[in-house]
């Protein structure tokens, strides 16, 4: 495949109560991104052009298409298959069981596209995790709902910032609930699915630095009740003897500072808030979501729906860009 392919990217609405339209118009009159994909919008067209009234400037026109293969691709034209879920006089700003199912749908279409290989790459504006459980979907978010629908047993999130990737051991449980989960097993498969990832990506030796649960490591068995040799040596021993250049268990305070430093690639969090803390402080304007370890390519934005400023036309699309950018560089990485 040529190096200027220009991989079909999928872009699901997500909550049509949030901020999703606006990111997604914002970012598709923009040359530069038709320069680099063809992307198609799999939500509501109506919903859509609503959003173009709010952002300012101009705004792109909306075109209802069937499929992919009816798209014409051309900036100033957003293709969008179209559900038709949303009602006209759906508030921006307030809890949906409709927009819940309806972000739900998107998910379910664009996962069917990219099973069809008609679209080389989902990428994701936010979901309400409320509105999607009031929905009828028990999910606990976009990831745990991604592995349900191209039924794959585990996965994990890799966040991405400026100088900064984040694997994550566990996601969206209680802390209690996190400790009791984690087992060598389960670690040494996201040092793993981290390891390939970033080798699928270009780099031959990833640099890998794993957190530890305690502080300080548990300081020789002073904090905590020895969870990191438990844990964790075991599953970087393995990691280790399988040519995977590993380092860890590390304090996390300690850690984050080296590997924005430069001294690792990626780093691997044993919970939720231990790994979204720094990528967040970074700027969610800049943060990716990548789901590791699906079928298909899923990137998203590493912000929620913003219900506060939603139907404001004021949202910053930069991470809806950069995850844009991020799904371009894998689509394209495994077209070759």
């Amino acid at each position: 495949m040529p190096s200027s392919y220009r991989p079909v990217i999928g872009i699901t609405m997500g909550d049509a109560a949030g901020v999703g339209a606006e990111i997604i118009m914002k970012s598709l009159r923009q040359q530069n991104v038709y320069d680099r994909c063809r992307p198609v919008v799999i939500g509501d067209a109506a919903r859509l052009r609503l959003a173009g009234t709010l952002i300012g400037g101009k705004a792109p026109e909306v075109r209802i298409v069937a499929s992919p293969e009816q798209a014409r691709y051309e900036c100033g034209t957003v293709d969008c298959i179209d559900l038709g879920l949303i009602p006209p006089d759906l508030p921006f700003g307030q809890l949906s069981p409709i927009a819940g199912d309806a972000a739900f749908r998107y998910i379910e279409r664009a996962v069917s596209l990219a099973k069809l290989e008609q679209i080389d790459a989902i990428c994701t504006a936010p979901l309400n995790k409320e509105a999607l459980h009031a929905g009828g979907h028990k999910f606990p978010g976009h990831t745990e709902l991604l592995a349900s629908l191209t039924g794959t047993p585990e996965v994990s999130m890799m966040l991405v910032a400026p100088n900064l990737r984040v694997i994550h051991v566990t996601t969206h449980i209680g802390l209690i609930d996190a400790i009791a989960r984690i087992e060598p097993g389960l670690v040494a498969r996201t040092i793993e699915r981290a390891d390939v990832t970033l080798k699928r990506s270009g780099m031959v030796a990833p640099r890998i630095g794993v957190c530890a649960i305690n502080p300080h490591a548990g300081e020789g068995g002073l904090f905590g009740h020895g969870e990191e040799a438990e844990k964790i040596v075991p599953a970087i021993e393995a990691c280790r003897a399988r040519g995977m250049n590993v380092e860890g268990p590390l304090p996390a305070d300690t850690l984050f500072f080296r590997a924005g430093r430069g001294d690792f690639d990626v780093v691997v969090a044993m919970y939720h808030d231990q790994g979204h803390g720094p990528v967040k402080v970074m700027g969610v304007e800049h943060g990716v979501n990548i789901t590791v370890g699906l079928p298909v390519i899923r990137t998203s934005v590493d912000h929620g729906t913003a219900f506060d400023i939603a139907g404001k036309g004021v949202v910053d699309e930069r991470s809806m860009l950069e995850a844009l950018r991020q799904g371009i560089e894998l689509a394209t990485v495994r077209k070759h």
